[in-house]
């Protein structure tokens, strides 16, 4: 248990998400045990802001990893891991004044897209059925890295214009909120899991008080991997079987 909390908490102070895959992979035998699961998730998101209108849904892939904790009843897991690498917000927005005249000219018939990235923990309880589908529900935390409204427009059909904005004061650091999803495991035992997550967002992401409240809503397509499960379960039969021996 020490060893997962600490890779978490380097986690969340700031490695590369390439060196955190990368670290998951090495150790993924070291954090499987008999009622440890632990694994490589991700996917597809597509996710939206409430308050937001016109905006249309904004798609990203997104990556990290899992733990499933085993409980007393072997049904029962909690479950819970960081999603190191995904994006929330919204597309199509309507453009607004930049403070400057060239700018608003340029844009001024195109969109705008809000990227807002963050750092994502999942605490949940999951049901195992015994045909191999899951249930779970609980809470999910963020911490924002990023915040950029992206300008687009389009000139004669072929010339497109882009402009990053970074709006990281204009919202809140952390982000909370409800999370609940149904999966299948494909394969008992090592096989890896397929499942839907559905993420309601109870936080006011954004600073101002005289607009309107913004709330992240997503939904996530998952497939999760477990690294290292099977050399894991074969060492600890190895070990058992020598112990035996002995």
């Amino acid at each position: 248990m020490q060893k997962i909390l600490f890779i978490i908490t380097f986690i969340l102070i700031g490695y590369t998400a390439n060196s955190q895959v990368l670290i998951s992979i090495l150790l993924g035998d070291k954090l499987n045990t008999g009622d440890i699961e632990f694994g490589l998730e991700g996917g597809y998101s597509l996710s939206s802001l409430s308050g937001v209108d016109p905006s249309k849904a904004h798609s990203d892939f997104s990556l990290g990893f899992y733990f499933d904790f085993k409980m007393k009843n072997p049904s029962w897991f909690l479950s819970t891991g960081v999603r190191v690498k995904t994006t929330m917000g919204a597309d199509g927005l309507a453009v607004y004044d930049l403070g400057d005249q060239d700018l608003n000219d340029a844009f001024a018939e195109g969109s705008v897209d809000r990227v807002l990235g963050y750092f994502q923990v999942p605490f949940s309880m999951k049901y195992v059925f015994k045909n191999n589908f899951f249930a779970q529900a609980g809470v999910q935390l963020g911490a924002r890295n990023a915040s950029k409204d992206i300008f687009l427009n389009t000139i004669n059909d072929k010339d497109d214009l882009e402009y990053t904005l970074n709006v990281k004061k204009a919202y809140h650091p952390l982000d909370a909120g409800l999370l609940g999803g149904i999966g299948y495991r494909v394969i008992k035992g090592n096989g890896m899991n397929i499942s839907a997550q559905y993420y309601y967002g109870l936080v006011d992401v954004r600073v101002s008080d005289t607009s309107p409240d913004q709330r992240n809503r997503a939904l996530y397509i998952n497939v999760g991997i477990p690294i290292g499960k099977g050399k894991a379960a074969k060492a600890q039969a190895e070990k058992a079987a020598n112990e035996s021996v002995k």
